[in-house]
């Protein structure tokens, strides 16, 4: 900030900045964030690969539920996804995700979901949004 010639301090102008983890743009465009949602995600999907020669369904869920889904899921309401290349981002993760576990890779993607009890992003999101919602209106904080 700098001094004004009246004592006044001019604010200064970001593109973008970073509170409680979530990375605002000053246009609103949540690439920034699906971006980086995406790749602390696929680091860990990374790390399981590398540390794990074979992943159980069970084992699968949770380590996707604990590890995974948290960064592709976190303050999502506040990002307000719109655009099909910002939901693309998050599923395609969600789509190497479920090819840890190699008796999983021969099914399609959608078959592969119902197989571990998960749902597409999509679906997700809206959720958490009608959660939201439930929230605002009825007082429940």
């Amino acid at each position: 900030m700098e001094k004004g010639s009246s004592g006044k301090r001019k604010l200064e102008s970001l593109l973008e900045e970073r509170d409680l983890g979530i990375i605002i743009r000053a246009d609103l465009e949540p690439s920034s964030q699906c971006n980086k949602a995406a790749t602390a995600a696929r680091r860990i999907i990374g790390m399981v690969r590398r540390n794990f020669k074979y992943l159980y369904i069970k084992d699968f869920n949770v380590t996707c539920k604990t590890y995974i889904c948290p960064h592709l899921e976190y303050c999502i309401q506040a990002w307000l996804l719109q655009l099909i290349n910002h939901i693309d981002v998050l599923e395609n993760v969600q789509i190497a995700a479920t090819t840890l576990g190699p008796q999983l890779r021969k099914y399609s993607y959608p078959h592969r979901l119902k197989k571990l009890a998960l749902t597409f992003r999509k679906d997700r999101r809206i959720r958490g949004h009608m959660i939201e919602v439930y929230r605002l209106m009825s007082g429940k904080e």
